[in-house]
């Protein structure tokens, strides 16, 4: 089957506004060819854009073996951050998840719940009562300072996690750069922009390093993430080596912050612009705070405040894309896909899909209600991927913006005078101007 293709000159055309935000453009592309399109790069170089939700399963799932990541990530990504579960391919990837998926476990994740609700709380004494603010920066500090904390129990949080934050937002400016100008590649080397930025992660690893060195000298149990990583055992009984580690803490800070602090500020400007499903979580949160049960049994009781997170992250998927390449020819109802090629999926377009969803673009937090078979939408929702892939955080995230958003929306109405919400598409989906004003209830 011929796929529509959008030229090269068109997308020169555009470079700007794609560089900007590229999701309009991608957009209408759809709207006019269908469902699945090519991108000539130039070069010799394309790639095939799909929001066929088909597709992307098949890919993801149910021929995951035919599909790697491409070099994005493999490359472009992990030579900031490593080569860790986010950024791995094949075998080493298998291995390393295989290693690292018990410190994820439910049961894993109740030993630190009381550390992310003690972050949460510190954090959220910040906002101050009748100021109008964007929320943003505080739900990225919070998320930062939750994967934080979760990590190293009782290393200091202030200088040094400051600097490992502002190092991992540094690489994502200059990997955005990257991606969506392949064609100034050679400038940005010839300027040293990449090599600056190589230059801060090294600075991060060396960070990382001491605090994984005190950690092995420290003969105290600390019941945190790092302590679970430094103990899991491959099956020959050896330990990870401190640069295998160092990727994989990386990736956690990367994956760990960007996706929940893009959530929860989403979530809250939809609440501010829905005040009678704000009520509707102010309510549900008052009535499971009385029964003063476990704070894991409150989180699993917090029914419909999840059902806003959900909502939310349909609309506005913090991981809003992904890519894979076919390793060896493979089909697809009657489109071949050729040895190399490359698809890049739209989580995005997928989740507001006329054809998968009723009123694609209203926050409606009842699609996702317990009495709702999960079959009617899970093909078409990606919120944290799909497949083996699927990321190995989302009991861990999950838990986190329930609290957050349970605490605040007991705490404080939540309002704002903007109209909508406003987008900055970079490696995840950003917030941009959240101005929220918070009212002690």
């Amino acid at each position: 089957m011929p796929i529509p293709t959008v030229s090269f000159f068109k997308v020169l055309k555009n470079a700007n506004r794609i560089l900007k935000n590229p999701l309009p453009f991608h957009h209408e592309n759809f709207e006019k060819h269908g469902d699945i399109f090519k991108v000539n790069l130039g070069f010799g170089h394309s790639v095939i854009f799909t929001r066929d939700a088909g597709l992307a399963k098949h890919a993801l799932q149910k021929n995951h073996r035919n599909y790697h990541k491409s070099a994005l990530q493999t490359r472009d990504l992990a030579k900031y951050i490593g080569e860790g579960l986010l950024t791995a391919d094949g075998e080493k990837w298998l291995k390393q998840r295989r290693l690292i998926q018990p410190a994820f476990h439910k049961k894993q994740l109740e030993e630190i719940i009381e550390t992310i609700n003690d972050v949460i709380n510190k954090e959220l004494s910040q906002i101050k009562p009748r100021e109008t603010i964007d929320v943003f920066p505080i739900m990225s500090d919070l998320a930062f300072r939750v994967v934080a904390k979760s990590l190293f129990s009782y290393t200091d949080t202030g200088n040094t996690i400051s600097r490992l934050q502002y190092i991992t937002q540094s690489a994502q400016r200059t990997l955005i750069k990257e991606i969506r100008q392949p064609y100034k590649r050679w400038w940005f080397h010839l300027s040293g922009k990449i090599g600056k930025t190589l230059k801060l992660t090294h600075e991060a690893r060396t960070i990382l390093n001491g605090i994984i060195e005190e950690r092995k000298k420290s003969k105290s149990k600390h019941h945190d993430l790092l302590d679970m990583l430094l103990e899991a055992r491959y099956e020959d009984g050896s330990a990870m080596d401190n640069e295998q580690l160092i990727d994989e803490i990386l990736i956690l800070f990367t994956a760990g912050h960007e996706t929940t602090s893009n959530a929860l500020t989403f979530t809250l400007m939809l609440l501010a612009l829905h005040p009678m499903i704000q009520e509707k979580v102010h309510k549900e949160v008052l009535e499971i705070g009385a029964t003063h049960m476990p704070l894991m049994e409150q989180v699993a009781k917090l029914q419909y405040t999840k059902q806003c997170i959900e909502e939310s992250m349909r609309l506005y998927p913090p991981a809003y894309f992904s890519d894979r390449v076919a390793i060896k020819e493979d089909t697809y109802k009657d489109l071949v896909l050729k040895k190399g090629t490359t698809i890049l999926i739209s989580f995005f377009e997928i989740h507001k899909h006329k054809d998968l969803w009723k009123d694609p673009l209203t926050f409606n937090p009842d699609r996702f209600a317990p009495e709702i078979d999960k079959r009617e939408y899970s093909d078409g929702y990606f919120p944290f991927g799909a497949g083996p892939r699927m990321c190995i955080g989302n009991n861990f995230a999950m838990y986190e913006m329930v609290l957050a958003v349970s605490k605040l929306i007991r705490e404080y109405k939540v309002e704002t005078s903007n109209q909508n919400i406003e987008i900055k598409p970079l490696i995840t989906l950003k917030p941009q101007k959240a101005f929220l004003t918070f009212t002690q209830r």
